[in-house]
C-alpha cells in the first residue's frame, strides 16, 4: 500500500498485518509447524504496482529459520491494495507475472471486483460498493431529500459506485441534478466545473463518493470560495477518515451522515502499536519518516532539527496512529490475515468466528456479508473526526427491515441540529410522454419517432418497393405474351409465373414496414413477409429440383420426370408454405406481434416499434427462410456444371448466394440497430434479396426476348446458353 508522504492510516494498516501475523505464529491452533512471514511493498502507483509484482514473482529468495532448515519462501497470498483501481492493476499485473494464488483487499471496495470470471482468485473483507450504494440510495429517500446532487472520483471506484446509487436512487423516486467526477490528479478545470455547478445548482444535499484524497481538495475550493450550508453524504472511503482534519475546509463536512462498516475491537494491537521503533525496521526509510513526523526531530545530524535516536516511546503521545477506539477498516486487515491462514491450514472455504460477534466467511463472488454503521461527522478534536453511529444497515435483511435508525439526534450540515437549511426542491416524475431537460427544471414532451411515409428514408424505401412491385409485374407481362417462345417455355412457366407473383407481394409486403405501427400493421408485416418469401423460395427450389431432374432424364434408360411432373412441383410449392403458414398462425394465436412504445431506449424520444410477441416464432419463420435458401442453394450448387440449355442452374445459384449473404448480413444488424432503423435495415433485406432474384433469374431472359429476339429460337439456345 501506499507508504511515503507519512500516510498514518496505510501505516496503521500495515502494523496491524505485523501484529496478526505474530499472533497467529503464537497459536498452536492455526498452521502447528509452520511460519507465516511478510514483505510490505510500497504500491503507490502502476509503476510500483508493477514492481511489486516482479518482486512477487522473482522474491523466491533462501532463507533458514531458526532450526537450521533451509528453504524457499514461497509467496502464498497478498493483503491489499487499499484502493479499488490499484488492485485491479495488482490483479491483473499478478496474473501476468506470478502463478498464483489468493489476494485479499481490506478496503478495495468497487463492485467490478465480484467478477470472478475476471478475479477468481479475488477476496476481501469489506462488502462491495454494490451494497453501500443500495444503502445510500435508501437514505437518501428516507430523509426525504428528493433533490441531490452527485460527484465522484473518476476511477473505478467513483465511477461504479456512483453509477450504482444513481441507478438505486432513482428507483427510489429520488432525482439527481447533475454528476460529475474529478481526481486528485487531473486538471484544475475538471475541479473548476464541480464548483462552479455547485454553486450555482438548487440541490443542497450532495452525494460524494470518493477518498479522502479528492473530497479535501474539493472542501478546501468550496471553503476558500465561501460555499456554505450543504449536506454531505459520504462513502466509507472519507467519511471517518482523520486526515479530513488537516484541511482548510473540514468544518464544511460538519455534520456529513453516511456508512461505514461496523467498528470492533482487537485485543493487544494498541500495545503492540505504541511498541513500535526504528530499531525493529532499520531499513524503513517510512517508518524514519514517520518518526520525525511524531517528534518533531531527526533520526540524522540536521542543523534545523533536534536529534533524536528512537528511545522516544509512542505511549506519551496522542496519536492517531495508536488511536485503537476505531479499529474499522484495520480490523478488516486482521480478518484478512486469520482467513489467509485458515486457507492455508484447513484448505477448503472460509467461514470461522473471530467474536462471539462476527463470523467471516466469502459468498460465491468473494464478497463479505454487506453490515454498515451510519455515522454522523459530529466535530473535530484535535486531529481527529468525532463520529456518532446514528443507524444500521445489514443487506443480509428482507428489504423494509435492511435500514434501522437510533433515536440519536443528528447534526446536519453546517454543524446545525436543524435539518430547514437543505432547501431540498420538490421532485416530481414528469407526466407519461414526457422528459426533464438537463437541468431538471422543466419536464419536456417526447418526439414520436417511427419510419414514416413522409421522411426521406421512408419515401427512398417506399420508391423501391414499388419499383421492385412494376419492374416485376413488367417482367410478369412480357413472359406472358412470349409465353410460347422456346425460351419462357424451357424456363418451366408455370413455376416462373408463381415466382413473379410471389416475388411482386415481397416488394409490396415490404411497404406495410412503413408508417404508425398498429395492431394490423404489426401482425401483417411479418406473417405476410414470412409466407410471400417461403412461396418465392418454394418456387426457385421447384426450378432447381426440375433443372436436376431434366439432366437425369436424358440419361439412357432414366425417366425420372414423371415423378417431379407440374402436379407434384405443384404440390412440393404448397406444402412447403403451408409449413409456413402453420407457423405464423401459431404466432398469431399463441403471442402476435403488437404496437410498442419504447420509452428506455432514448429519454427525449419514444420510438414506436412492433413488438415481437414471440421471438422463438418470428426466429422460427426466418429459420424456416434460411433452410430452404441453404437447400435450394445446395441443390443449384451442384447443378451449376450440368449441360442444361440455359444454364439456370447457375443463375439460381448466384442469386441464392446473394439472397442468404443478404440474410446473414441481416442478423447482427436487426440485433444492433436502434429504433427506426430496425426497421429500414428489414426493408433493405427484404428488397435486396427480392432485387437479387429478380435479377438473377430473369433479366437475361428478358434481355434476350426484348433485345435479342434471334436468339429466341431453338437453333440459337444451345449457343447462347450451352
Amino acid at each position: 500500500n501506499c507508504l511515503f508522504s507519512v500516510n498514518y492510516r496505510e501505516f496503521k494498516f500495515a502494523c496491524t498485518m505485523i501484529f496478526a501475523i505474530e499472533e497467529i505464529n503464537k497459536n498452536p491452533n492455526i498452521l502447528p509447524n509452520h511460519t507465516l512471514g511478510y514483505e510490505i511493498f510500497n504500491a503507490c502507483g502502476f509503476s510500483n504496482i508493477l514492481q511489486s509484482a516482479l518482486s512477487l514473482s522473482n522474491g523466491q529468495d533462501v532463507v533458514t529459520d531458526e532450526l537450521n532448515c533451509t528453504k524457499v519462501d514461497t509467496v502464498q497470498a497478498i493483503i491489499g491494495h487499499s484502493g479499488s483501481t490499484p488492485t485491479i492493476g495488482l490483479m491483473h499485473a499478478v496474473v501476468t507475472f506470478v502463478f498464483v494464488f489468493t489476494q485479499i483487499s481490506h478496503f478495495a471496495t468497487c463492485a467490478c471486483l465480484s467478477n470472478r470470471r475476471e478475479f477468481p482468485s479475488f477476496l476481501r473483507t469489506i462488502p462491495s460498493d454494490y451494497y453501500q450504494s443500495r444503502a445510500l440510495a435508501q437514505l437518501v429517500k428516507h430523509f426525504g431529500w428528493t433533490w441531490v446532487g452527485a460527484l465522484s472520483n473518476d476511477n473505478d471506484y467513483g465511477k461504479n459506485g456512483i453509477a450504482t446509487f444513481i441507478k438505486a436512487a432513482q428507483e427510489e423516486g429520488v432525482c439527481i441534478e447533475y454528476s460529475q467526477a474529478f481526481e486528485s490528479t487531473g486538471s484544475k478545470t475538471s475541479l473548476k466545473n464541480i464548483v462552479d455547478t455547485i454553486r450555482t445548482s438548487t440541490s443542497k444535499v450532495i452525494m460524494a463518493f470518493m477518498s479522502h484524497r479528492e473530497i479535501k481538495i474539493l472542501v478546501d475550493e468550496l471553503y476558500r470560495q465561501n460555499i456554505t450550508g450543504l449536506q454531505w453524504i459520504g462513502s466509507d472511503a472519507w467519511i471517518t477518515d482523520d486526515s479530513l482534519a488537516d484541511s482548510q475546509g473540514h468544518t464544511l463536512l460538519i455534520g456529513s451522515i453516511g456508512f461505514t462498516v461496523r467498528n470492533a475491537q482487537i485485543h493487544g494491537l494498541g500495545p503492540f502499536l505504541q511498541e513500535v521503533n526504528p530499531s525493529q525496521f532499520p531499513k524503513s526509510m517510512f517508518l524514519r519518516e514517520f518518526w520525525e513526523s511524531i517528534f518533531q526531530c531527526s533520526l540524522s545530524p540536521n542543523a534545523l532539527q533536534r536529534a533524536c535516536n528512537g528511545s522516544e516511546h509512542l505511549k506519551y503521545v496522542k496519536h492517531p496512529f495508536t488511536d485503537v477506539s476505531d479499529l474499522r477498516y484495520a480490523n478488516n486487515v486482521y480478518k484478512a490475515v486469520y482467513a489467509i491462514a485458515h486457507i492455508l491450514h484447513y484448505l477448503q472455504t472460509v467461514n470461522f468466528s473471530m467474536n462471539a460477534e462476527e463470523t467471516v466467511f466469502f459468498d460465491s463472488k468473494g464478497d463479505s456479508p454487506a453490515r454498515y454503521e451510519l455515522v454522523n461527522l459530529r466535530k473535530v478534536t484535535k486531529g481527529t473526526m468525532e463520529v456518532a453511529t446514528i443507524g444500521y444497515y445489514d443487506a443480509i435483511q428482507p428489504r423494509g427491515q435492511q435500514f434501522t435508525m437510533n433515536n440519536v439526534n443528528i447534526i446536519w450540515g453546517g454543524g446545525l441540529r436543524t435539518v430547514s437549511l437543505l432547501n431540498a426542491s420538490d421532485c416530481v416524475k414528469c407526466p407519461f410522454g414526457y422528459w426533464s431537460n438537463s437541468r431538471g427544471d422543466e419536464c419536456i414532451i417526447k418526439t414520436v419517432e417511427f419510419l414514416s411515409f413522409t421522411e426521406i428514408m421512408g419515401i427512398v424505401l417506399m420508391m423501391l418497393g414499388l419499383l421492385g412491385a412494376f419492374l416485376t409485374m413488367f417482367i410478369f407481362a412480357v413472359f406472358f405474351h412470349y409465353k410460347d417462345t422456346p425460351i419462357v417455355k424451357a424456363n418451366n412457366s408455370e413455376l416462373s409465373f408463381l415466382l413473379l407473383f410471389s416475388l411482386t407481394l415481397c416488394f409490396l409486403c415490404s411497404l406495410t414496414f412503413i408508417g404508425r405501427p398498429t395492431e394490423w400493421s404489426c401482425m401483417l408485416r411479418h406473417t405476410a413477409f414470412g409466407i410471400t418469401f417461403v412461396l418465392c423460395i418454394s418456387c426457385v427450389l421447384g426450378k432447381t429440383i426440375v433443372v436436376l431432374m431434366a439432366f437425369k432424364a436424358t440419361l439412357p434408360g432414366r425417366n425420372v420426370m414423371k415423378w417431379f411432373g407440374p402436379l407434384q412441383q405443384r404440390i412440393s410449392v404448397v406444402s412447403f408454405t403451408l409449413v409456413q403458414v402453420l407457423i405464423c398462425v401459431l404466432w398469431l394465436t399463441i403471442s402476435p406481434p403488437s404496437p410498442y412504445m419504447n420509452m428506455s431506449y432514448n429519454r427525449e424520444k419514444i420510438i414506436l416499434e412492433c413488438r415481437l410477441g414471440s421471438a422463438v416464432s418470428f426466429w422460427a419463420v426466418l429459420s424456416y427462410i434460411g433452410l430452404l435458401a441453404v437447400l435450394c442453394f445446395i441443390l443449384a450448387f451442384l447443378a451449376r456444371k450440368l449441360p442444361d440449355n440455359f444454364n439456370e442452374a447457375k443463375f439460381i445459384t448466384f442469386s441464392m448466394l446473394i439472397f442468404c449473404a443478404v440474410w446473414i448480413a441481416f442478423i447482427p444488424a436487426y440485433i444492433s440497430t436502434p429504433g427506426k432503423f430496425t426497421v429500414a435495415v428489414e426493408i433493405f433485406a427484404i428488397l435486396a434479396s427480392s432485387y437479387s432474384l429478380l435479377s438473377c433469374i430473369f433479366i437475361p431472359k428478358c434481355y434476350v426476348i426484348l433485345l435479342r429476339p434471334g436468339a429466341n429460337t431453338k437453333k440459337h439456345l444451345l449457343d447462347l446458353y450451352g
